[in-house]
């Protein structure tokens, strides 16, 4: 049994490069910091103990709300801890704490919880045992296995509905679906990989977000900035030298926030051509802002097709299901 505490911090200042023309940092800068700290802990948990040595890959990013923004000049203090080890899984869990060195002012920016898989240095199809941690008590231990299985099984429900394509509307009208969807594509190059040869989890996520930033910003035509990104799975590995192609589109929308669905399609054409597959998928959730940093009204999503009838009602019932859960975490306080 491991017994020494496994525990990272890193911090890191915020620059022009890693914000919006507003000056709000980009959920996908932080989604990549969060990644990299994760990778960090589980990759030195895993190696802690002799055996065959390995790199921890990214499977799936729980939920993550963004809590508060985080500006130009400010810095991300990032620490993360291992909470929970399965056989072939560490479970990380990652909190974002935003400082003003000016004032040292620091607030609560981003909570993630992060799901890990050791794979071999030798052989990058062969998923290692992780060493199981030491638990302070036996009911922690129970909660993780809980937690464990549940998204173990939402992986498998994700994975079922992955065949979806989003294909170019020629003049859509305002508002539709077709009028905000978009589409990046991007090579895979050596900087963006793993020792493995592998896209790095942060990479897939930053990108993923630039898309979903686009698809929210043509939507309002206003500042747009992630409020949070539902479960992020990744289904399939991602070799450098595929051509990624990330594409975005609307679900959903309340009266001051907006679901996009991001998924990611590799194309291998670099030492085994084979056909297109789906990498990753996501929904994220943005809002829009004033010039003062004001929330707005989110113009209404116009759905004309029976599939994008069904995914925003999809997407209205997540809505529903977090605002609920938020209520019942809010209880507790409001009873303080």
């Amino acid at each position: 049994i491991v017994k020494y505490l496994s525990f990272l911090i890193h911090c890191r200042i915020m620059r022009p490069d890693d914000a919006n023309i507003a000056g709000n940092v980009h959920g996908g800068t932080i989604l990549k910091m969060i990644e990299e700290a994760g990778a960090i802990i589980s990759t030195r948990h895993c190696n802690s103990q002799s055996g065959e040595p390995c790199v921890a890959a990214l499977a799936r990013v729980e939920r993550t709300d963004f809590l508060s923004p985080m500006c130009i000049g400010d810095v991300a203090n990032v620490s993360a801890e291992i909470t929970y080890t399965s056989k072939h899984s560490v479970e990380v869990q990652v909190n974002v704490l935003s400082e003003n060195i000016l004032t040292g002012a620091k607030r609560m920016t981003n909570r993630a919880t992060l799901w890990y898989v050791p794979l071999s240095l030798k052989n990058v199809d062969k998923v290692l045992e992780v060493p199981p941690i030491q638990y302070a008590w036996k009911e922690l231990e129970e909660e993780g296995r809980k937690r464990y299985e549940e998204q173990k099984l939402e992986r498998l429900v994700t994975k079922e509905r992955n065949g979806d394509i989003i294909f170019p509307v020629i003049n859509p009208e305002p508002y539709t679906v077709g009028c905000s969807q978009s589409s990046l594509i991007h090579l895979v190059g050596p900087s963006d990989c793993t020792l493995h040869g592998f896209v790095h989890g942060g990479v897939t996520m930053k990108l993923m977000d630039e898309v979903a930033g686009i698809v929210a910003a043509r939507h309002c035509k206003t500042n747009v900035v992630t409020a949070s990104v539902d479960a992020i799975n990744f289904h399939e590995k991602i070799k450098k030298g595929c051509v990624i192609t990330i594409s975005g589109r609307m679900t959903f929308t309340s009266n001051k926030s907006m679901e996009i669905e991001v998924f990611v399609d590799a194309d291998p054409f670099v030492d085994e051509p084979k056909e297109r597959y789906r990498a990753v998928s996501a929904f994220f959730t943005y809002v829009s802002l004033s010039k003062e940093g004001k929330p707005l009204p989110v113009p209404q999503l116009v759905v004309e097709s029976e599939d994008e009838k069904r995914r925003f009602e999809d997407g209205k019932g997540r809505y529903l299901q977090t605002k609920a859960k938020r209520q019942v975490q809010m209880q507790p306080l409001t009873q303080q």
